[in-house]
């Protein structure tokens, strides 16, 4: 998942030399693990990702939820408790953040969670 990789398969080393000059060397090449260089190639991914960046448009003020409508529908759930309300709001500024730093790992984990709730799903039913 993400971009197609740049395509340098190879590891050079680096051997000091007398009078500050060195000699660089390729050592070793990197393969997939079915056996295919990356050399001048790289990897295509599964699943493309374009390069995004993500951002708040506009963080000046509260979001305004149904709650917050006159004559909104109540919800007969009891409300979710302080110490719940706060791990969720800790949760959701680490996801936001993650979005914004990393946007390719956070699609990533959004599709390993969807993979592990299909798996649970496929293991109920």
């Amino acid at each position: 998942m993400g971009q197609q990789t740049f395509g340098k398969g190879s590891v050079q080393t680096i051997l000091p030399l007398p009078n500050q000059e060195a000699l660089k060397l390729t050592t070793a090449r990197y393969y997939t693990p079915s056996g295919r260089s990356i050399q001048a190639y790289g990897i295509t991914p599964d699943i493309a990702i374009d390069k995004l960046k993500v951002e708040n448009v506009d963080n000046s003020g509260e979001i305004i939820t149904e709650a917050d409508l006159s004559h909104h529908l109540t919800n007969d759930v009891a409300k979710p408790s302080p110490s719940n309300k706060a791990a969720a709001e800790s949760e959701e500024k680490q996801r936001d953040t993650l979005s914004s730093t990393d946007y390719e790992l956070y699609e990533a984990l959004n599709v390993l969670k969807g993979l592990a709730l299909l798996h649970q799903q496929q293991k109920a039913g």
